[in-house]
């Protein structure tokens, strides 16, 4: 059965928020259908190209479907026009459907705040791009905003950090929607890089360690990826997991080839990583991710540098 994903589009549309996610999908095969909805039969996106052929907001969505917010090119304006508010409008009338998770929400960039500002982020936990974190907190004042997160979950509704945060994300569902193995192959297609940052594996840190079918080894890594900066310890893991701490230990060894530490590590890494390329400091970014100290963050960082050996770079 096809899954129906719906963007919505509206003038200034971030190109990379709509099509990176689109892209993923399709990627996908034949799993999901897209459709582009919105208040206008054509917008100009970000980058100046026309987009046509979009469909009016429908009355409701099937269930089951995937409802896609991105950003756009200046939030202050775009998203306090007019097609904006009929927008808003739109997604209140949604949001019983949602309320029953009927339909799952994703959210790209500052698309967050028009969910907020329709009600969608109300006693949620959510996150936006970094420039955007102080208005989202004062469009959803009882909301919990995640600042150090690709992306945060909160049931059926999902929010991403800036623009390519949306690919993550996309992959991400696809990992939930469609199984590992398809989100690890999409991955592979696009040579996802986290971040883009040269230094990178090809594989995000999100996805590298999906390719599995172990439901226990699946329940840690999704608490581990919700929340990397926490302290986390092996037993509370191995909880979470529903399995011993020993057991948890010898999974992660035999069917990932790493330890559960280092697996952390490497989505530590990754958060600081991102902090770096979004213009923060050593210390703060390795403070965000979870690190103890930007030393403890400079000697993981050599680790993966020495592992990976002189042919790893390009």
């Amino acid at each position: 059965m096809r899954i129906d994903v719906w963007f919505v589009m509206l003038p200034g549309v971030l190109s990379l928020d709509m099509t990176g996610p689109a892209e993923t999908f399709v990627l996908a095969g034949d799993a999901f259908c897209l459709h582009y909805i919105g208040p206008q039969p054509e917008v100009q996106t970000s980058i100046g190209l026309m987009m046509s052929g979009i469909a009016p907001l429908p009355e409701r969505l099937p269930e089951g479907s995937l409802l896609v917010l991105p950003g756009v090119s200046d939030s202050r304006v775009q998203f306090s026009t007019p097609q904006a508010m009929q927008i808003q409008h739109w997604l209140m009338r949604l949001q019983p459907a949602i309320q029953r998770q009927d339909i799952t929400v994703m959210c790209v960039c500052s698309g967050a705040l028009l969910a907020a500002k329709s009600g969608l982020l109300n006693n949620r936990q959510c996150t936006t791009h970094h420039e955007v974190i102080g208005r989202l907190r004062v469009a959803a004042p009882t909301a919990t905003i995640k600042e150090n997160r690709i992306f945060v979950q909160d049931e059926n509704v999902w929010t991403s950090a800036g623009i390519t945060s949306g690919i993550d994300l996309a992959l991400h569902m696809i990992n939930r929607l469609c199984g590992p193995e398809k989100a690890l192959a999409v991955a592979r297609e696009m040579v996802v890089w986290f971040r883009r940052s040269g230094d990178d594996p090809q594989l995000s840190p999100w996805l590298r360690y999906r390719n599995h079918l172990h439901p226990a080894i699946h329940r840690a890594q999704d608490a581990l990826t919700a929340d990397p900066q926490k302290a986390w310890n092996v037993p509370d893991i191995a909880a979470l997991a529903h399995v011993s701490p020993r057991h948890l230990t010898r999974l992660f060894q035999t069917h990932l080839g790493i330890s559960v530490r280092d697996y952390l590590e490497q989505l530590r890494l990754a958060v600081a990583e991102q902090w770096l390329l979004q213009g923060r400091g050593v210390e703060q970014a390795s403070l965000a991710a979870g690190f103890s100290s930007p030393r403890q963050f400079h000697r993981a960082r050599q680790r993966v540098v020495n592992s990976s050996g002189p042919t790893a770079r390009r």
